[in-house]
């Protein structure tokens, strides 16, 4: 995989307006920090290979040999990509009576991953008002504060950086899924170096098919209510189509979709992963059914802990209906037509120049017969 450096980073990703505010290069060194979603370069640096390049999800990603490392198979053309099995899921009752968001999965399985020492800390995604911040946790009990949905950009994988100098070495992540290809290009080692070990030992993926801008989100929503009242914000599933703002005097806010969607930054619509594919589990809302979750298990590593979850009370799974697993992989495969189509069309995809960045590198017969 091609590693550049930080200068490339910024003139490709950040000043081309393709930074999804991820955090993969934030907290690495002080050249780079984030101010409400936007990430912003504050020194020049002149390393030729550094870690901000080699992390970030939108430079030089060849989703094969991620795919091989990750699955040991070349990336595919499924629309949810590898999987060992899809099911519904909800908090069990050792969970239930706590605030979360749906069907309560992640935060359950975060709570039960770290009650039963399989990580030591868990990177999470907490807000300040607003704001989305990154948090780690060490204590199941704080993956409660974590518990609800953002629906804005938040450099959630800058905290792994920070939980690493911390001395944590079992790191848990839940991440949208740009956060979770951050992370899974971490841990491949792309620099190669001697000493490196694999810092996170389970990964959350979260549905996500966009990310609002944080910076035009918060006058849209100060123009309509006392922000400092929002508890939660909500999408239902489809046929919803619109954001539910519930505040803590007992109001719900309902703001159509088709408004909330002109918030969303154009660096969104080249993302070609809606159910983070690069995860050991992935959690999204049940359609039809908000007060359940869609649980993708992907890894031996993900469906060991959530077997245990569900044998000790933490989780409740239940079979997939046929027509949600057939409209859950029918809006992916239209994200990831689309993006991918978009990234193609844009000379961001396989480019064959010796001197040129590519966004996402792939065999071209998939890349065929993804966009048709």
């Amino acid at each position: 995989m091609k590693v550049l450096g930080s200068n490339k980073l910024l003139d490709n990703i950040i000043n081309g307006n393709l930074c999804t505010g991820c955090g993969a290069c934030i907290d690495l060194c002080p050249y780079f920090k984030s101010y409400k979603g936007k990430t912003v370069m504050l020194f020049p640096c002149t390393i030729p290979r550094g870690k901000c390049f080699a992390y970030c999800p939108r430079l030089e990603v060849d989703l094969d040999y991620m795919s091989g490392k990750y699955f040991g198979k070349p990336y595919g053309t499924d629309p949810l990509g590898f999987y060992q099995s899809i099911l519904t899921s909800k908090a069990g009752w050792k969970f239930t009576g706590n605030k979360f968001q749906a069907g309560g999965t992640a935060s359950a399985i975060m709570y039960f991953a770290l009650e039963r020492g399989y990580i030591d800390g868990a990177v999470l995604t907490g807000r300040e008002g607003l704001l989305p911040e990154p948090r780690i946790v060490t204590y199941p009990e704080d993956v409660l504060s974590c518990a609800l949905s953002m629906y804005t950009a938040a450099p959630t994988i800058s905290a792994v950086h920070s939980a690493m100098r911390k001395g944590l070495s079992r790191i848990g992540v839940a991440s949208t899924p740009c956060q979770t290809l951050s992370a899974a290009l971490m841990r491949t080692n792309p620099l190669e170096e001697n000493d490196f070990t694999d810092p996170i030992d389970l990964v959350v993926g979260i549905f996500c098919t966009w990310a609002l801008d944080f910076r035009v989100f918060e006058p849209f929503m100060s123009s309509r209510v006392d922000i400092k009242t929002i508890e939660k914000t909500d999408i239902p599933p489809p046929p919803a189509e619109a954001m539910e703002i519930h505040t803590n005097e007992g109001e719900t806010l309902s703001i159509p979709l088709d408004e909330i969607r002109t918030l969303i930054p154009d660096a969104c619509s080249y993302c070609i992963d809606m159910t983070s594919e690069f995860s050991d589990i992935s959690v999204g809302v049940l359609e039809g059914d908000p007060g359940k979750n869609t649980l993708i298990i992907r890894t031996e590593r993900g469906r060991t802990i959530v077997d245990e979850a569900v044998r000790e009370g933490y989780l409740i799974v239940d079979d997939m209906p046929e027509m949600n697993l057939i409209h859950l992989k029918h809006a992916a495969g239209n994200k990831k037509k689309r993006a991918l189509k978009k990234a193609y069309e844009a000379g961001m995809v396989n480019n064959p120049a010796e001197d040129e960045i590519s966004y996402l590198r792939l065999h071209n017969k998939t890349l065929k017969e993804i966009i048709g």
